[in-house]
């Protein structure tokens, strides 16, 4: 007996290190594709907003040793003196290009070493620390590898010149979930979780949450539902706008989503990765800041949802009354569950991931656009800052609002129904639309 516990173990063991190969692997396959361009952009600033691409790279490359070849394993630094260059938040992203940083050969050639160097620690591994338990400081690595592959994929976006990615369109339906609004009944979820192994700390620990009745519109608000706030003057009705939306609107001189712009017919069209295409009244309206989707929800008699009231409609099983990790269930991502992990360059048409929808009904709530939450990011009842501060904890307060859902950007290993992203209320360059909620006042109307 003791002989086939041992054998099950070692077999988890395996298991475990072959899955976490296989993450980082598609990790940086993904990154060297966004890094495989001119060294000129490679080195350029192509937006105060973001990090030249050299930076991210070395980024990168410097958490996985940091992590894995220092702390797991104990050995000497890869390279010395660079930690400090390669410090998220000693370094505001716009005087990144003042730094030494390492060139791209040098940021290739510095990734590929600690990259070697991390095969022999997983392959020495045994898993047995709370720390890589379960393989989660691993996988934890190949999280912020793809997460800073869905921030270069957002420098790509802001980057003038040529096209240089390219992927194949995203589906295209004509069809819209039907109805177009769902009614959650009131009562307690389970929020968050404390049994995933690779969940981060703020997605910690699992709690109940009382949730009222609230209804949520069954699809992302679209380009079409858009356009109509558009031409219904939204951006210039005051009475729409909270008083630092409307400061913020006013100085930004925001009158449509970021890249839109009109063509020569007078029609909307919209710049994407370095190619000039019509505005597609289907799919769901993206690069707008948190005011502008708080705008338009008032615009539309509604409000954005709550973080729990999101989390709810997308994990909530109405037959079983457990959270799902998936609105679909707990299986992994498929590609017909929801548009990730840059398969395409943009999001899908409305209705296009029935094999995604939630038992409530409620469709595309993984994948497609990040989705803005009315939800300052804060703690969760009973939170434990884990590994390090710096990953969420500075960051709870006032100032950033939840993001939820992942978008067509967000690797599938980065993206999960308790996944929690945060950003200031005016950023626009992520890939974020956003759904409306409404009280349930006037539910049977729905």
């Amino acid at each position: 007996m003791r002989a086939r516990a041992a054998a099950g173990e070692a077999d988890d063991v395996n298991d475990t290190r072959v899955r976490l190969r296989r993450e980082l692997e598609r990790a940086r396959a993904r990154t060297h594709a966004l890094t495989t361009v001119p060294d000129s952009e490679l080195t350029a600033q192509h937006s105060v907003l973001m990090s030249p691409l050299v930076w991210d790279l070395a980024h990168i490359a410097n958490q996985e040793e940091s992590w894995l070849v220092r702390r797991v394993a104990g050995r000497a630094a890869v390279r010395d003196g660079i930690d400090e260059m390669y410090d998220a938040l000693r370094h505001p992203r716009a005087t990144r290009t003042e730094l030494a940083l390492l060139d791209p050969a040098g940021a290739r050639a510095y990734a590929a070493e600690v990259r070697d160097a991390t095969w022999e620690v997983l392959d020495d591994c045994d898993f047995d620390t709370e720390l890589t338990r379960g393989g989660f400081v691993f996988a934890m690595i190949a999280q912020h590898e793809q997460q800073h592959d869905e921030t270069m994929l957002a420098t790509h976006q802001l980057r003038s010149g040529e096209p240089i990615l390219d992927a194949p369109a995203a589906p295209r339906t004509g069809a819209s979930p039907d109805p177009d609004r769902v009614v959650v009944p009131e009562g307690p979820f389970t929020m968050g979780t404390s049994d995933d192994p690779w969940a981060l700390d703020n997605e910690r620990p699992a709690h109940r949450v009382h949730v009222e009745a609230f209804v949520i519109d069954a699809a992302p608000v679209t380009n079409a539902r858009y356009l109509r706030f558009v031409d219904d003057g939204g951006y210039d009705r005051r009475e729409l706008w909270t008083e630092d939306g409307w400061a913020h609107r006013v100085e930004a001189s925001l009158d449509a989503p970021l890249f839109w712009s009109r063509g020569e017919d007078g029609r909307w069209v919209t710049r994407r990765f370095g190619r000039r295409i019509p505005v597609r009244p289907d799919e769901p309206v993206v690069h707008v800041c948190f005011h502008e989707a708080e705008a338009f929800a008032r615009w539309d008699g509604g409000r954005l949802p709550t973080e729990a009231e999101w989390e709810k409609a997308a994990r909530w099983d109405t037959d079983t009354g457990e959270s799902r990790r998936f609105p679909w269930g707990d299986d992994d991502p498929g590609p017909a569950h929801a548009n990730l992990g840059q398969r395409h360059l943009g999001p899908a048409e409305v209705g296009a991931y029935p094999g995604g929808v939630s038992p409530l009904g409620v469709h595309q709530l993984i994948g497609d656009v990040w989705e803005w939450t009315s939800s300052r990011f804060l703690p969760y009842p009973g939170f434990r800052a884990f590994p390090y501060r710096e990953y969420s904890e500075v960051f709870f307060g006032d100032d950033h609002r939840v993001l939820r859902g992942g978008s067509f950007g967000t690797d599938p290993v980065a993206c999960r129904g308790t996944f929690r992203n945060w950003d200031l209320p005016i950023r626009r360059q992520i890939f974020a639309g956003f759904r409306v909620a409404r009280d349930a006042e006037g539910a049977s109307d729905v």
